[in-house]
């Protein structure tokens, strides 16, 4: 039996992979601070511990060892130093959760593959990941550190809306207001199923196959920025009008929704998975767009705690719809 390490494990990506983990029969525990909305699963093994605390993990972890550590929620190189001075003695398998973020965009050729050059100068979150990267790399290189590298690529599960302004924009479509898209909404990009991920992940734990290699793993299924608000605005039972905004406006009105479309999402990203579905047979993206839009729109409306509009970014909304229809493009 495998016993693996979550830090985290309760979030977003990673529930799915917590619960596939036990189910699977794998003796899994998870490090995090018992603060996440998401509940273990049952069979997983807690531990108290805060990893931005290293005193902290060690008192948690006691004289535990792993065949495998997945950390979820590291995002700089200073914080990967910590986990492989944590964990270099500790484990046979240390899985980076990166992000297909990291790609050269835009790519010079499509579909991507796990080969296709690093390099994005304007988001810092996919230059951090990078960073994260290549000190992993040489670790691996030096002293043999085990690491596996996993990119996933706008992974969603029901609490969590991949368009940006969260419940808010879902609120805006079942009101009948504009949503904001960028560019002209026909750039394709990939949204991956949390459960869909699992199956992945779940694989590449204990696998020597894996040791010092980079796997992305993604849906097979391409969609338009178009599509992606059209879909969720019908399973929310709202209407999508949409207002095409280049990136570039969208950064002057605010710079952090712009650097994630300047270095991101204005660029078509669809995914080449022979690679991990050569490790992983079983994996097979199954559940489509319109099935996860009905998760979400679901999850939202069984709890009216749950639909807390966001008023600032409403407001920002509505400037920018304001300037876009004062210079000739209304909402569609």
């Amino acid at each position: 039996m495998l016993r693996v390490l979550f830090i985290g494990g309760t979030g977003v990506i990673s529930t799915a992979s917590s619960a596939l983990a036990v189910e699977r029969g794998i003796e899994l525990y998870l490090l995090n601070r018992g603060q996440s909305l998401r509940p273990a699963p049952p069979g997983a093994r807690l531990l108290h511990g805060d990893i931005r605390q290293p005193d902290s993990v060690r008192q948690a972890l006691g004289d535990l060892d792993f065949d495998a550590v997945v950390d979820w929620i590291a995002y700089t190189p200073e914080q990967v130093q910590v986990d492989i001075e944590l964990f270099g003695e500790r484990t046979r398998q240390y899985v980076f959760i990166s992000s297909a973020a990291v790609y050269e965009k835009p790519p010079r050729s499509l579909p991507v593959t796990e080969s296709t050059p690093r390099a994005n100068r304007v988001w810092g979150y996919a230059m951090d990941k990078i960073a994260c990267e290549r000190l992993l790399e040489r670790a691996y290189e030096a002293d043999d550190f085990p690491v596996t590298i996993v990119r996933p690529s706008h992974t969603y599960d029901a609490t969590f809306l991949p368009t940006h302004g969260g419940y808010t924009t879902l609120r805006r479509m079942i009101e009948g207001k504009p949503v904001v898209v960028h560019g002209d909404g026909s750039s394709l990009w990939t949204l991956t199923h949390q459960r869909d991920f699992a199956v992945g992940l779940v694989a590449l734990l204990g696998h020597p196959a894996a040791l010092g290699e980079v796997f992305h793993i993604t849906s097979d299924e391409w969609l338009t920025w178009n599509q992606i608000y059209t879909v969720l605005a019908e399973a929310a039972g709202g209407e999508a009008k949409l207002v095409h905004v280049p990136s570039e406006v969208i950064a002057r009105f605010d710079k952090r929704w712009g650097d994630s479309m300047l270095g991101d999402k204005m660029h078509s990203a669809i995914f080449d998975n022979s690679k991990i579905k050569r490790l992983a047979p079983d994996f097979k993206a199954q559940i489509p767009w319109w099935q996860g839009a009905r998760e979400i729109a679901a999850w939202y409306a069984a709890d009216p705690q749950r639909q807390v509009v966001d008023t600032q970014f409403d407001a920002l909304v509505d400037r920018i719809v304001r300037e876009m229809s004062r210079v000739g493009n209304p909402p569609k």
